[in-house]
């Protein structure tokens, strides 16, 4: 398996951690802060574990600015479906523009 590929995927299960970690908890809001930072630092800590391995073996082929915006591309692309599923907020067309931004990023970072 190609290494921007094994990065990606990593980057991708960790990502779906991270986003559970930093916003999950904002579905349960009348919860007490204290369980929700408690639970949000558990959450972090698998995360962590998946995206620590996943840049190190993304930096033996990729630069760190690639890293960066191949985790920004697959951080938008997991938070639209989780805000629009799990927190039932209304999908925007600026997902869309954020989206287009994002390409226009990667197109100028992978470019040689």
């Amino acid at each position: 398996m190609p290494v921007w590929l094994q990065t990606a995927l990593l980057l991708t299960l960790s990502n779906v951690f991270m986003t559970f970690a930093w916003y999950g908890h904002l579905r349960f809001h009348s919860k007490p802060l204290w369980i929700a930072i408690i639970v949000s630092w558990s959450i972090a800590f698998f995360e962590y574990l998946i995206m620590v391995p996943a840049n190190r073996i993304g930096f033996s082929e990729l630069n760190v600015s690639q890293l960066k915006i191949m985790q920004e591309v697959i951080t938008l692309a997991v938070f639209v479906p989780f805000s629009v599923w799990f927190l039932q907020q209304p999908l925007k067309l600026d997902y869309l523009w954020a989206g287009l931004c994002l390409v226009a990023a990667v197109y100028f970072i992978f470019r040689s």
